[in-house]
């Protein structure tokens, strides 16, 4: 089996050291990033802008040292992430880029174009053929993210209420899925329309190939016809008020897997790199309008071209870690009665699991869960 390089950094500077940013961009530099043809070419960097009220997403300062480090290797770079399924401020891409300047990301302050990868209403998408995918044959990608040249993932490294951690297969498979891509991934099932929010606009009536939506005239109100339905996702980014919605219905086991030919998808067939940074371990995704206090210490900045052996070498580090007391985790831990599983992360949320996008990613050729850590001072 192969063995994968991943290459770590801690977060120690030293007085009067070196800045972070900069120790950030030497790491990527030893991890090989140089290798990458990026003369000319445009470079999509991934990440999670933060909803609004969170405030533990990575700082513009961490994407800027990227954008930088493109720049001076001849890459025409551009931040990007992909619309959301759910209602909150980055549903489209006018909310999503407000969320994004008002939380630090704008061409001023990172030195690049902010592009949002789906579109105006998360429908901007592409059909990417999922080589040796079992859940999906076709992944749903914002046409932006696939029209770069070069791809990177730049990712906070956190615990996940559904995924167990959320890792950089979790920030490029469902981040660079457009709004039908995430709906894709989190359910198999059909539209369901909320009456009282419908506005008989029929906007989402265009959407529709398949003949699954029918206006009532009398209620004017839409209607799905179930028979029609085949749950492609479409209407969701149509309807401008979050009256449509699915329910998440798949497995986590599932949902994790999909994420993973997701990923496959987005990756293949072109130059890509990735970096994770374990900091601000925050129990729940960044989606969240909030963050709770972080359930392990800042560990440190990983890069490697193997986002599989990636994850598994942040999971490791977060596992060996001593948890936080005033936190989700440690709460738990000292509940009395409470099972230990001796997983920080299944003890923070334990309905969720992690380790099935790993076992997945290895086997549908992702990369590999076996990796050689080299440690830079």
């Amino acid at each position: 089996m192969n063995t994968s390089k991943v290459y770590f950094t801690d977060f120690r500077t030293g007085y009067f050291g070196e800045s972070l940013p900069a120790k950030l961009k030497r790491l990527a530099r030893e991890a090989g990033i140089g290798n990458i043809d990026m003369n000319g070419k445009f470079v999509a960097i991934k990440m999670h802008f933060g909803e609004l009220g969170n405030i533990s997403y990575l700082r513009p300062n961490y994407a800027k040292a990227v954008v930088d480090l493109v720049k001076e290797l001849g890459g025409k770079p551009f931040l990007t992430d992909c619309n959301t399924m759910y209602p909150g401020s980055r549903k489209n891409a006018v909310e999503h880029l407000y969320c994004a300047w008002e939380n630090g990301f704008t061409p001023m302050t990172v030195g690049c174009p902010v592009i949002i990868g789906d579109g105006l209403k998360g429908t901007d998408d592409i059909a990417v053929p999922v080589e040796d995918g079992e859940y999906t044959k076709t992944a749903l990608i914002g046409r932006a993210v696939m029209d770069a040249d070069v791809f990177i993932s730049l990712t906070h490294f956190k615990g996940h209420e559904m995924t167990g951690f959320g890792g950089a297969i979790k920030n490029i498979g469902m981040g660079c899925g457009s709004r039908a891509g995430k709906k894709d991934q989190h359910s198999a099932g059909k539209a369901v329309i909320n009456s009282k929010k419908c506005r008989g606009c029929k906007r989402c009536l265009r959407e529709c190939a398949n003949n699954g939506l029918v206006f009532d005239e009398t209620t004017k109100k839409m209607q799905v016809n179930h028979e029609n339905c085949v749950g492609c996702g479409r209407c969701l980014g149509a309807c401008n008020f979050d009256a449509i919605g699915f329910a998440q219905d798949q497995a986590n086991s599932i949902l994790n897997a999909k994420m993973a030919e997701y990923t496959k998808a987005v990756v293949s067939n072109r130059e890509s790199f990735h970096i994770s940074l374990v900091v601000d371990v925050s129990p729940y995704c960044d989606c969240h309008g909030e963050n709770d206090a972080p359930i392990l210490p800042n560990i440190g900045m990983f890069a490697s071209f193997d986002p599989v052996a990636l994850d598994q070498a942040c999971v490791d580090a977060c596992l060996e870690a001593e948890p936080i007391r005033n936190s989700v985790l440690g709460d738990h831990l000292h509940q009395e009665g409470f099972n230990d599983l001796h997983d920080h992360f299944r003890n923070t949320t334990p309905a969720a699991e992690w380790e099935t996008q790993l076992i997945h990613g290895e086997k549908i050729g992702l990369g590999s869960r076996n990796y050689e850590l080299i440690k830079l001072t």
